[in-house]
């Protein structure tokens, strides 16, 4: 395996080592961990393993920079109003981790005054890591990533996720058949995390979802636009990151994408 990128920091370090580590878990205890309990929806799923990444790569980075504040999907929030705060999803893709489906990541970013800093995500299927900082670049296990060059619809693969809420998902289920006939085809991974990393690498051309939170999007969007990428809401304008709606892609075909969306 080539070297894991240029540029490392102590807090670029500090994320690789939790994700590795988190990641480790997650393969260990993939389609074992089958007891799970539903938060709000048959659709939004936590296991036990959940919890456990989420306190290792607390633990990790707690250690490292304790006066650094943290978000995760799954414990309280804590010293928001840090200069740098961490944004966690332990494990994006419980469904498919719990039904032993290989397509699931860790998720990890850091906020430097709001700002996205650096984005790491693992995939511990594929023993995929990747990585971007601000103004750095983006890479998969120290390859650099380029967004495709795909600009035209029915040249395009897609992918979009469906969210909990009847409503969004009704929605989003217009979108998805509106693209359909005009693109080689929509893809559902089921990990948001790991589907941005795709247009991060050129695999997919585009993603878009109604109802993103935070630690779901983070490191993919730093991911994307440090690939070449766009990153919006649902508008065309700057993705605001508590927004939920978001449209991403090459940018060669975002204004296609945008015209074609509803429920922005």
């Amino acid at each position: 395996m080539a070297a894991e990128a240029p540029h490392r920091t102590a807090h670029l370090d500090a994320a690789i080592e939790a994700a590795r580590e988190a990641g480790a878990l997650l393969r260990s205890r993939v389609a074992t961990d089958t007891d799970y309990d539903i938060k709000g929806s048959q659709h939004d799923l936590v296991t036990e393993t959940d919890h456990r990444a989420e306190d290792l790569i607390i633990e990790h980075i707690s250690s490292a920079f304790p006066n650094d504040g943290i978000l995760s999907e799954e414990r309280a929030p804590h010293q928001l109003d840090a200069r740098y705060r961490w944004v966690i999803d332990p494990l994006d893709g419980t469904t498919n981790f719990a039904h032993g489906i290989p397509f699931f990541c860790v998720s990890i970013a850091l906020e430097d005054e709001g700002a996205l800093a650096l984005g790491v995500l693992y995939d511990p299927m594929r023993d995929e890591l990747f990585t971007a900082e601000a103004g750095r670049g983006a890479y998969v296990n120290g390859r650099p990533l380029r967004a495709s060059d795909v600009d035209e619809l029915r040249r395009a693969v897609l992918a979009t996720g469906f969210p909990h809420e009847p409503q969004m998902r009704r929605a989003n289920m217009s979108n998805f058949e509106r693209f359909v006939p005009i693109t080689q085809g929509i893809r559902r991974i089921g990990s948001a995390a790991l589907a941005l990393a795709y247009v991060a690498a050129g695999r997919l051309d585009g993603y878009w979802d109604l109802n993103l939170n935070r630690w779901d999007l983070a490191a993919g969007a730093l991911l994307i636009q440090e690939a070449g990428g766009r990153v919006t809401n649902g508008r065309g304008e700057a993705l605001g990151i508590d927004e939920g709606h978001i449209v991403a892609s090459n940018d060669r075909l975002h204004g296609e994408l945008l015209r074609h969306l509803e429920g922005g």
